[in-house]
């Protein structure tokens, strides 16, 4: 069984955004969440959706399941006070409407809606077959790292680097231990399931994604993401893409 767990707890602070969080902000008259609920939706692959949603919004989005007909969504459940805690609470929900003891999870970003059928595909194949994946992006500027005054202390090398992306995705029992011993630890600041996961020595692996598997955090995160929907857009109406 594969389990799509989308994270949507955020509030959206820089993206300035005072009416609604981030993730139910339209694009061409669609929140962004459905653009990405509806890859779960119509993909083979999935079998059910868990998503971990910031709590007074759970019956607006409870709606839009409903008018965008996502049949999907077996659970939501209340985001938490971190993107980690939201992860865990979603991690519990899978547990409960798993029809398998060890199901593939596949956590994903609400506001990625660029992703496609192939990389969801690709990361449950590599979890099948390495234990994880991790969607990432290829490199294509100059990364660095600096020394504690702020100078180059590390040039590192393109073809070498990667930018870890989602989905991000692992067997339930592994991330879910990962994640109860984080709590006995007192870690609830991890960024993602990639570092956390790689902290408690999990060999990571990695799935290069589509260039434009974009999460939208900022304004111009949002008008990028609009801007490749409008050429897919004209891409259909004239034949060019």
């Amino acid at each position: 069984m594969n389990i799509g767990i989308i994270f949507a707890g955020g509030v959206g602070r820089r993206m300035n955004t005072r009416e609604k969080p981030k993730q139910f902000l339209n694009l061409y008259n669609k929140p962004i969440i459905i653009y990405t609920l509806e890859h779960f939706e119509n993909s083979p692959d999935i079998d059910a959706v868990v998503i971990a949603c910031v709590k007074d919004w759970i019956p607006y989005l409870v709606d839009l399941l409903k008018h965008f007909h996502i049949q999907k969504v077996k659970k939501i459940v209340p985001g938490g006070m971190t993107g980690q805690e939201s992860i865990y609470h979603g991690l519990i929900a899978a547990r409960e409407i798993s029809e398998e003891k060890n199901p593939v999870v596949l956590i994903h970003d609400g506001v990625r809606p660029l992703i496609n059928s192939q990389l969801l595909a690709d990361c449950i194949a590599s979890v099948e077959k390495y234990g994880n994946a991790i969607a990432s992006g290829k490199v294509t500027e100059t990364i660095t790292v600096i020394d504690e005054n702020g100078s180059v202390d590390i040039v590192v090398p393109r073809d070498q680097s990667r930018v870890a992306k989602a989905p991000q995705c692992f067997r339930l029992s592994d991330i879910l231990t990962a994640h109860e011993q984080a709590r006995k630890d007192g870690k609830m600041d991890f960024i993602d399931s990639c570092t956390m996961m790689t902290y408690y020595g999990y060999k990571i692996h990695l799935i290069d994604g589509p260039d434009e598997n974009i999460k939208i955090t900022t304004p111009s995160d949002y008008y990028s993401v609009r801007a490749i929907l409008d050429a897919r857009e004209n891409a259909q109406i004239y034949g060019v893409w």
